[in-house]
C-alpha cells in the first residue's frame, strides 16, 4: 500500500493539544452518566450528559462551518426502556457528523469511527458524584472529534461518519440503536473503528508504542449454515472484521513514520469480562473492530475519585497521555482515508471447487463504483496470522494459480490507478 502524500500531510495536523482540550472539556461536565441530567437548566449550567451532548454537537457544527458546510451534523435520539442498568425510561442521544463522499456512486459506501461519550463511576446508578471519564471514553470521543476536525478539510470518494454514542456503560444501548438503524436503512458500512480506552494510561508498565486491535472470529451475525461452512473450510480466522484488523495493520506499516503507534492484533472479540460498541455493529453483520491501549489501569476506570491506602482512584485527565491518543487518532484517520479513497471491494468472489485439481481458480465480479484499475490476489498458509504473498492479476475477473487450495487461504482486493487498495475478500467455494 503506497503512502498518499495528501493523507500524510493531514496526519500532521492531528494535535495532542486539541485532544487534551477536548478531553478536559468533557471532564468539565462533572458526570456524563447516561442517567444524569439533560434538562435545559443542567445543560445551561454545564453539568451532565445533556451538556456534553450539546457541546459535542456544537463542535461538529464548528468544524462544518470551517469547511463551508461540508459536514452534515445529526443526532439519533430514542427512549431506552428500563433494563438491568437503566431503572426508568431514559432518553439516549447519539451525535454524529457525515462527510459525504465526493463520488456519487462511491458515496454510498460508508466507513465509520466511533467512541462513547458517556461515563460512570463506582456505582452505575450514582449520578451525583463526578464521573470524569477522561480515558473511558473521553479518549475515544476525542479521536472521533479530532478525525472530524482534520479530515473534514479533505474530500474522499466514499462517505465517512464521525460518531459519538451514549449508553455504552448501561449495555451498549446507543450503538445498538444506531447499528440497527443502519441495517434497517440498508447502509453500506464497510468498516467500523471503535475507540474505547485509548488514553495510554501512564502506568509504569504501559507500552506506548502499541495499540491493541480486537476483532471477532466467528461472526456474531453468522447463521448455523455459515458456521458449518467456516468450520469445514478453516475460515474461523477470516471474518470481515479480521480482514479489517489486518487492513489496519497494513495501514500502520505504510504510515509508520507518520502515525507513531503500532497496531497489535488480538484475535479475540474483546477483553475478558468486558464489551464494547463494535459488538453492536458485529451483531448486525458489519465489519467492526476495537482500538484499546496496551495495558489498562483498573484503578482509573469505573471508580469514584478518591485516594485509599496511597492509591489514586478515578479516571482523571492527569493519567492520560495525550500524545498517545493523538497517535491512535492518526492511525484511525489513515485507515479511514485509505478505505474512503480506495475502490470498493470486488463482489461475488469465488474459489472454484468442482474439480479435484492442484491448481486454484478464483473468479469475481467487478468492484462496484467503477474506480478499480485492477485486482490483486494474495494468500497465506492456513496457520499464518497475516497475508504472506501477493500477485497482481491485472484488470481481469478470473485467474488461475499453480497453488493448491487445500494448503492456503486466498483473498482478492481491488486496486485503483494510484495504488489505493480495498479491503480483501476471502472467496466462497463454488461447485
Amino acid at each position: 500500500m503506497p503512502v498518499d502524500s495528501r493523507v500524510a500531510a493531514a496526519l500532521k495536523q492531528i494535535s495532542p493539544a486539541q485532544i487534551r482540550a477536548n478531553i478536559e472539556k468533557l471532564v468539565s461536565f462533572g458526570t456524563r452518566s447516561t442517567l444524569s441530567a439533560q434538562d435545559p437548566e443542567s445543560i445551561a449550567a454545564g453539568r451532565g450528559i445533556g451538556a456534553a451532548r450539546a457541546w459535542i454537537k456544537s463542535e461538529f457544527e464548528r468544524y462544518s462551518k470551517e469547511c463551508g458546510g461540508c459536514l452534515e451534523v445529526k443526532t439519533d435520539t430514542f427512549t431506552q426502556a428500563p433494563a438491568d442498568r437503566i431503572p426508568q425510561p431514559t432518553q439516549i442521544t447519539n451525535v454524529y457528523a457525515v462527510l459525504k463522499g465526493s463520488d456519487p456512486e462511491n458515496a454510498k459506501r460508508i466507513v465509520l469511527v466511533t467512541g462513547h461519550y458517556d461515563s460512570r463511576n463506582s456505582d452505575n446508578l450514582n449520578t451525583k458524584d463526578d464521573a470524569p471519564g477522561a480515558n473511558d471514553d473521553g479518549s475515544g470521543t476525542a479521536v472521533s472529534l479530532e478525525c472530524a476536525r482534520v479530515m473534514s478539510k479533505l474530500k474522499f470518494p466514499a462517505t465517512i461518519i464521525f460518531l459519538t454514542v451514549a449508553g455504552e456503560e448501561q449495555g451498549l444501548n446507543g450503538s445498538e440503536h444506531f447499528a440497527k438503524m443502519a441495517k434497517e436503512q440498508g447502509w453500506d458500512i464497510e468498516a467500523v473503528l471503535n475507540n474505547d480506552i485509548v488514553g495510554g494510561d501512564k502506568s509504569a508498565q504501559q507500552d506506548h508504542s502499541l495499540v491493541r486491535i480486537f476483532s471477532e472470529g466467528l461472526p456474531a451475525a453468522a447463521t448455523d449454515q455459515d458456521i458449518r461452512r467456516l468450520r469445514a473450510l478453516g475460515g474461523e480466522n477470516d471474518s470481515s472484521s479480521r480482514e479489517l484488523a489486518r487492513y489496519v495493520q497494513d495501514v500502520g506499516r505504510t504510515y509508520k513514520n507518520d502515525v507513531g503507534v503500532n497496531p497489535l492484533l488480538i484475535f479475540r472479540q474483546d477483553r475478558y469480562l468486558r464489551g464494547g460498541d463494535h459488538y453492536s455493529f458485529n451483531q448486525q453483520g458489519f465489519a467492526a473492530i476495537r482500538f484499546t491501549e496496551f495495558r489498562e489501569d483498573f484503578h482509573h476506570q469505573h471508580q469514584n475519585v478518591r485516594t485509599e491506602n496511597g492509591i489514586e482512584y478515578g479516571d482523571l485527565p492527569k493519567f492520560v497521555d495525550f500524545d498517545y491518543v493523538a497517535s491512535v487518532a492518526r492511525l484511525n484517520a489513515a485507515t479511514l482515508a485509505s478505505l474512503a479513497t480506495a475502490p470498493a471491494p470486488p463482489a461475488n468472489v469465488h474459489l472454484l471447487t468442482k474439480e479435484l485439481e492442484n491448481d486454484s481458480t478464483l473468479t469475481w465480479d467487478p468492484s462496484p463504483g467503477g474506480r478499480a484499475a485492477g485486482y490483486e490476489i494474495f494468500w497465506r498458509t492456513t496457520s499464518s496470522p497475516d497475508w504472506e504473498h501477493v500477485q497482481n492479476a491485472g484488470k481481469v475477473l478470473r485467474t488461475t494459480l499453480n497453488l493448491s487450495k487445500d494448503n492456503v487461504i486466498f483473498a482478492v482486493r481491488a486496486v485503483d490507478a494510484e495504488g489505493h487498495r480495498s479491503l480483501p475478500v476471502v472467496p466462497s467455494p463454488q461447485r
